[in-house]
């Protein structure tokens, strides 16, 4: 069996973030995203790997590499355009050949792994196992129809009338018959080669597709709120370690102080991660939030929020709910009358309380 895994999206949600970074790149506890799913993707016992990847390809190649860190081989393969899921499975043809494949979006993340729902595709061997989630507004997915035995007998990518609540998750399982399945497609009315029409496909041509719901936590990284979200149910896991330095300051739960990072005259409170080479002083930094690398921190107050490495925040009174991208300064306003003075690049979204 081989994975792919889907990391040519341009994130036009996490803009501007995705302006400059791949949005599978966004750390989570101070990790990219995707790296969480390449480590279960590896947990499962695969081994070849595919990445499928657009215009920030070379950000990815550069953080991922030949794959060798997460004991796998990987291979890259261009998408010259995000043109569905389905499309990414039609460019992959070659790679996957006749394998069995796991499909996997790179910017979800699945607790738990997928190591039972690999074991159980390779015992039964279908043509398609999905996996499935109540949400509560499938209008934003992929939604699967249950017949009153629990098969699947429809789908719908995004639909205006859900028939279920049932959203697709970003893990699928295939046989080679979806090869067939894709070259019959036509675009959707998004202009997409979509994967849930693929699907479909087999389920009219009598294939056996199944379903299985998935028993731990899922989240599309999609947006900031759903980033914030992954961030703190993963800084809930830590295991507290101080490999930096903090003097003069109170360190309190679930804190991390990465190798070569300094806490000085400051409170952080758990769960936390203060990422290598940042420096937090005479600050508070409150629970569920991640410092990347090489930040600052000073006099100043931050909670429930993502930090990006390089960047400072000085000075200020209490930032909360923020994902703080690469290199940003955020800095008190000089003394001048009451205004508010900004400087925002495409797409930003402020919230001023006057």
């Amino acid at each position: 069996m081989k994975a792919l895994v889907l990391a040519g999206g341009s994130g036009t949600r996490l803009r501007p973030i995705t302006h400059t970074s791949a949005k599978q790149l966004v750390p989570v506890a101070n990790k990219p995203v995707l790296f969480y799913g390449l480590e279960s993707i590896a947990a499962a016992g695969i081994a070849e790997i595919g990445i499928v990847v657009g215009d920030s390809h070379a950000e990815i190649e550069a953080a991922v590499g030949d794959g060798s860190a997460f004991g796998v081989q990987v291979t890259y393969l261009r998408q010259t355009a995000p043109l569905g899921l389905a499309h990414a499975v039609l460019i992959a043809r070659d790679y996957l050949g006749d394998d069995d494949f796991v499909m996997y979006l790179g910017d979800n993340f699945v607790v738990g792994g997928i190591n039972e729902i690999v074991s159980s595709f390779t015992a039964e061997r279908p043509d398609a196992q999905i996996m499935l989630t109540r949400v509560g507004d499938p209008r934003q997915f992929g939604v699967a129809e249950l017949d009153h035995a629990g098969r699947v007998v429809g789908l719908e990518e995004k639909p205006a009338a859900p028939k279920s609540d049932l959203a697709l998750v970003g893990v699928y399982l295939f046989s080679p018959a979806i090869h067939e399945a894709v070259a019959e497609l036509k675009p959707s009315w998004r202009g997409e080669l979509e994967i849930t029409d693929a699907i479909q496909w087999l389920i009219d041509d009598g294939r056996r597709v199944e379903s299985t719901p998935i028993t731990g936590y899922w989240k599309d990284t999609g947006n900031v709120e759903d980033m914030l979200e992954v961030n703190r149910l993963v800084l809930e896991s830590l295991e507290p370690r101080l490999l930096g330095t903090s003097t003069g300051s109170e360190l309190i739960g679930r804190v991390v102080v990465e190798a070569d990072a300094t806490v000085e005259n400051s409170r952080i409170v758990g769960p936390a991660v203060i990422g290598s080479g940042a420096r937090v002083s005479d600050s508070y930094v409150g629970p569920f939030t991640s410092i990347g690398a090489d930040c600052v921190i000073s006099h100043s107050e931050i909670e429930y929020s993502i930090v990006l490495a390089r960047s400072s925040i000085e000075g200020v009174g209490r930032i909360e709910s923020s994902l703080i991208g690469h290199d940003v300064q955020v800095t008190p306003a000089p003394n001048t009358p009451r205004a508010h003075r900004l400087v925002l690049g495409d797409h930003s979204k402020v919230q001023i309380s006057s």
